[in-house]
């Protein structure tokens, strides 16, 4: 029969051991179900191979040779990762549209002893589930957002409040960027993926009770916040963190100290700004990258851009600001603080 989930809580809630993704790496890579591992039943050339025979020979010939090759692979998992597994062993697998790759799988499973099902519609439901609620339904929860000027350590705040018990989702982190002009941490997650982690992520919470998330704009690096959350963010209240400009200095120059390192990408990251701050103030923010001063540049990169950007959204935004967080510092001891005003705050709001 398979798994026949009617929402994306009920698939997440499935009560399996082991989620298994027998789709071929990149389809894995490109998204999957949160937790599921891969077990690629055709790899990514043998996947294209299959599909060239099914369209230029015949769906016959395909099928035989895709037959053969899944069996193959499948015995190899069986015989490698799966080895250790005993009988009460409960794995759930999916592919693509939940056919033949997962259907050939999960019956060798079975013939085995393992109490294995499937995902009725495989991936393609899956997705269906997650677009239907992050795309097209309202989301269930009371967000609020963790705002402040550049550089008042919100991103760091978030574990810091997680370990209190406070519900968080640092959207940052599952996009893999800081959320600025020099926020790249790396290669993103694709769309598809990041969607994934988020809805992974806020199925676990409760809806009852506030969800932190930091101020963000629709669009973290290059990857867009879902219309169902971004529409929850735009009307959620805001809890603002401030401190000095010389407190924000000096925790950036730490926190952004491997792009302020790098004077050639540094220069790269900034070029886009020509044409809004003009080329005085590049051309002195080149200077200052050049001579290592990072304390100064950073201090303008704050003063003259960052800082401008945020008040202007702020007017443009009007957030509905419902406590503000004063701090002299951001030290360790200071955030420890700062985690503990913004706590009582939710407390509230959740009395």
């Amino acid at each position: 029969m398979g798994l026949i989930p009617s929402t994306l809580p009920d698939l997440l809630d499935h009560g399996f051991d082991t989620v298994i993704d027998v789709r071929s790496p990149a389809e894995y890579a490109e998204d999957h179900v949160p937790g599921a591992i891969n077990l690629p039943v055709l790899d990514n050339d043998e996947r294209a191979r299959v599909g060239t025979i099914y369209k230029q020979v015949s769906p016959f010939d395909a099928r035989k040779i895709g037959a053969a090759l899944v069996f193959r692979n499948a015995a190899h998992h069986v015989d490698t990762a799966l080895m250790g597994y005993g009988g009460a062993w409960k794995p759930l697998v999916y592919c693509w549209r939940g056919g033949q790759r997962s259907g050939s799988f999960t019956w060798l499973l079975k013939e085995i002893g393992w109490r294995a099902d499937l995902i009725q519609g495989g991936y393609k439901t899956y997705r269906r589930l997650v677009v239907e609620m992050l795309h097209t339904s309202v989301l269930p929860y009371k967000f609020v957002q963790l705002g402040g000027y550049t550089g008042t350590a919100k991103t760091e705040l978030l574990p810091l409040l997680a370990k209190r018990g406070v519900q968080v989702i640092d959207l940052e982190g599952l996009a893999n960027h800081r959320g600025s002009l020099l926020g790249s941490m790396g290669v993103q997650p694709s769309q598809k993926a990041f969607e994934s982690a988020f809805a992974g992520q806020i199925c676990r919470l409760d809806p009852s009770r506030p969800v932190l998330v930091e101020a963000e704009s629709s669009r973290i690096g290059q990857v867009l916040l879902p219309p169902s959350l971004w529409d929850a963010m735009k009307s959620a209240p805001w809890i603002e963190v401030a401190a000095p400009l010389e407190a924000r200095t000096a925790y950036l120059v730490q926190a952004y100290a491997d792009i302020l390192a790098d004077s050639a990408a540094l220069e790269a990251k900034l070029a886009p700004l020509k044409a809004h701050r003009g080329e005085a103030l590049l051309a002195r923010w080149r200077e200052l990258s050049h001579a290592g001063d990072t304390a100064a540049l950073t201090r303008s990169l704050m003063e003259d851009h960052y800082d401008l950007a945020y008040a202007k959204s702020m007017k443009a935004m009007a957030p509905n600001v419902i406590a503000r967080v004063e701090t002299d510092g951001l030290s360790a001891p200071h955030l420890d603080q700062i985690a503990s005003q913004v706590e009582a705050v939710l407390q509230a709001m959740s009395i």
